[in-house]
C-alpha cells in the first residue's frame, strides 16, 4: 500500500472520524486518498488558524483526539497560535504538516522551510519523516503522547514524495487507559479534615477528568468555599451551586486578598496561578496551606510550595477524598437570581451579557472569547452541566469561531453559543464560512464595541485613572459591518436592538437550520475596568 493509503488506515484505527484541513501540493497524495473514506469526512477550513481551533473544540466536544493537516511552512506557521492555544489548554491534537519533496529539499525549494522549528514551540512533540516505513509508526507515538497527561498537541512533518512510497504492515495501536491512581490520600485527608476555613480552587483538571460530581460531593462535605481558577477553560464546578463564589481574578495582588481569609486551600487541577499583569505580593501568603492535585507531576508545586501534592487523574482523586468525607454534608442556602438590566440601543457590556446569559437554552454549550464583556458574563453565567462552557487560557486571538464550529461538528445534539469580542472575533473571522458550507446549528453571538476596549482599560490603570488618548487601540471608524461580513461568508446576521431582543435571539440557538451571528452594538470604553471583574 502506498504511504498515503496507510495513514488513513491508521487514522482510523486511532478513533479519528473527521480530518481537519487545508489542502496545497504537498497533501495531495493524503486527501487522494481520502476519496471514497466516507467515515473519514474531510472539513475544509480556508484558513489555518480557525481550522486548528475547529480540530480543538472537536476534540472537547468527542473527548478524542484530533487530527488536522496543514500546508508546508506556511500553513504550519498559521496553524501555530492554534496549537499554542491547544497547548496550554492540554487539548490533545496530532497535526501532520507536508513537507516538500525531500529528493530537492536541499536546493531549498519556494514553500519549504524548518517546519520542526516552527512547530516546537508550540506542541509536546514535533519531528520530521526521514523514511516512509517510518511514518505509521511516528503517527502511532503521536497520537499516544497528545492523549498522555498533560495532554497537547503533537507535531509530524512528512515530505511529499514519501507520500507515494509502498510501505507494509501497519504497526499495532496502545490502548491507553486512564486507569484509577495509587495513592495515599491519608495525608491530604488529615490537612483536611484540620481547616476550618477550607476553600477548593476549580482548575481545568476537573473538568478534563470529569471530576464535576466528584468535586461537589467533597465541597458539600467540607463544607468549603470553591473559587473558579483564574480564566478557566471549561466549566468545572456548578456555576449555580450556592457554594461557588466566582472566579478568581487573574492578579496576585487580588487572589492574595481572596485566598487569606482561608487556612487551607485545595488547587485541583490547575498551574498553581497564571496571572496577566505584575501585581505585588505574591498570590498565596505565608498563612494558607496547600494542597494541590494534578495530573502532571511537574505542575505540582511548581510555583508555591504545597504541603501535600497529588499526581494522577483529578477526578478520580477528588472521588477518594470525598469518600473519606462522606459521612458529613452542609447545607447550602439557594443564590437567589441576579436581576436584569433593560436596555434598548447600544448596550452596556455588563447589561449585554446579562442578556445573553439569560437567553442560554437548556443543554447549551458556551463558547467564549469575548476579553471584557466576558468577564462579565461570567458573572452571570448559571450552568451547571460539565462540558457546557469552552474557552481557552492559550491567549491566541481568533479561537473562538473555530472551536465554536468544531464544538458544534462534535456535538451536534447540544445547541453552541459563541460569545465573541468584535476584535478576537475579526482574527478568526473565515470560520464562518466552514460553519456555513458544514450547516452547523451554531449562533456566534459578537460584542461590538469598536475598540480593544481591554488594552485601554490597562493602560487607564497602568497611567492611574487619568488616561484619555489612546492610540492603535480603536476599530472605528470605519465601522465593521458583522451583519455584511457574515453574510458574504454564507452566514445570515442580526443586530440585536435591546436586551429583550437578544435573551430572544439566545433562546432560539439550535432551532434553525444553520448558523447565525448576532450583532451586539456595545457602549464603547467608559473609564477603568470595573472592581469586580
Amino acid at each position: 500500500m502506498r504511504l498515503s493509503e496507510v495513514v488513513v488506515e491508521v487514522l482510523r484505527d486511532e478513533g479519528v472520524d473527521r480530518v481537519f484541513g487545508n489542502p496545497g501540493t504537498t497533501e495531495l497524495p493524503l486527501v487522494d486518498s481520502l476519496v471514497g473514506a466516507d467515515a473519514l469526512p474531510y472539513t475544509l477550513g480556508v484558513h489555518e488558524g480557525p481550522l486548528v481551533a475547529m480540530a480543538d473544540g472537536y476534540a472537547r466536544a468527542t473527548r478524542r483526539t484530533s487530527f488536522v493537516n496543514l500546508h508546508v511552512a506556511a500553513g504550519t506557521a498559521n496553524g501555530l497560535i492554534g496549537m499554542l492555544n491547544a497547548m496550554r489548554s492540554r487539548i490533545p491534537l496530532v497535526v501532520v504538516a507536508g513537507q516538500q519533496d525531500s529528493r530537492h529539499l536541499v536546493q531549498e525549494p519556494m514553500l519549504a522551510g524548518d517546519l520542526v522549528g516552527l512547530a516546537a514551540a508550540a506542541c509536546k512533540h514535533a519531528e520530521e519523516a526521514r523514511r516512509a516505513q517510518d511514518v505509521p509508526t511516528m503517527l502511532r507515538r503521536a497520537f499516544r503522547a497528545a492523549a498522555t497527561p498533560p495532554c497537547g498537541p503533537v507535531f509530524v512533518s512528512v515530505p511529499m514524495d514519501l507520500m507515494e512510497e509502498d510501505v507494509e504492515g501497519i504497526p499495532p495501536g496502545s490502548v491507553l487507559e486512564p486507569g484509577e491512581p495509587a495513592l495515599d490520600l491519608d495525608r491530604a485527608v488529615q490537612l483536611l479534615r484540620e481547616a476550618q476555613r477550607p476553600a477548593i480552587v476549580a482548575g481545568d483538571g476537573i473538568g478534563r477528568s470529569g471530576g464535576v460530581d466528584a468535586a461537589v460531593r467533597l465541597v458539600e462535605s467540607l463544607g468549603a468555599v470553591v473559587y473558579g481558577a483564574p480564566m478557566y477553560d471549561q466549566l468545572d464546578f456548578p456555576l449555580d451551586h450556592p457554594a461557588y463564589a466566582g472566579m478568581l481574578v487573574p492578579e496576585n495582588e487580588r487572589i492574595r486578598a481572596v485566598l487569606d481569609r482561608h487556612d487551607v486551600v485545595l488547587l485541583a487541577g490547575l498551574r498553581a496561578f497564571v496571572p496577566h499583569h505584575y501585581s505585588d505580593p505574591p498570590a498565596v501568603g505565608p498563612g494558607t496551606r496547600l494542597l494541590q492535585i494534578d495530573e502532571d507531576p511537574a505542575t505540582v508545586g511548581r510555583t508555591y510550595p504545597v504541603e501535600v501534592g497529588l499526581v494522577g487523574a483529578v477526578g478520580p482523586v477528588l472521588a477518594g477524598l470525598a469518600e473519606a468525607f462522606s459521612a458529613t454534608s452542609r447545607e447550602y442556602a439557594p443564590v437567589p437570581p441576579a436581576p436584569l438590566a433593560s436596555e434598548t440601543g447600544r448596550l452596556s457590556p455588563r447589561a449585554a451579557a446579562g442578556a445573553l446569559a439569560a437567553g442560554l437554552p437548556e443543554g447549551a454549550v458556551l463558547v467564549e472569547e469575548s476579553i471584557t464583556t466576558g468577564l462579565l458574563l461570567r458573572e452571570r453565567l448559571r450552568l451547571r452541566e460539565p462540558g457546557s462552557f469552552q474557552h481557552t487560557v492559550g491567549g491566541g486571538l481568533g479561537w473562538g469561531i473555530g472551536a465554536a464550529v468544531g464544538v458544534a461538528l462534535g456535538r451536534p445534539d447540544r445547541p453552541v453559543v459563541a460569545a465573541l469580542g468584535d476584535g478576537c472575533a475579526m482574527f478568526g473571522l473565515q470560520g464562518l464560512w466552514t460553519a456555513a458550507r458544514e450547516g452547523t446549528s451554531t449562533t456566534f453571538v459578537v460584542f461590538a464595541n469598536g475598540e480593544y476596549r481591554t488594552l485601554k482599560q490597562t493602560l487607564t490603570t497602568m497611567r492611574g485613572g487619568e488616561q484619555e488618548k489612546f492610540v492603535g487601540m480603536d476599530l472605528e471608524p470605519p465601522r465593521v459591518a458583522w451583519t455584511d461580513l457574515s453574510a458574504a461568508l454564507g452566514v445570515p446576521g442580526v443586530v440585536a436592538e435591546s436586551t429583550d431582543h437578544l435573551t430572544a435571539l439566545v433562546g432560539r440557538a439550535g432551532h434553525g437550520d444553520g448558523p447565525l451571528l448576532i450583532e451586539v452594538p456595545v457602549t464603547p470604553y467608559e473609564g477603568p475596568a470595573p472592581a469586580s471583574s
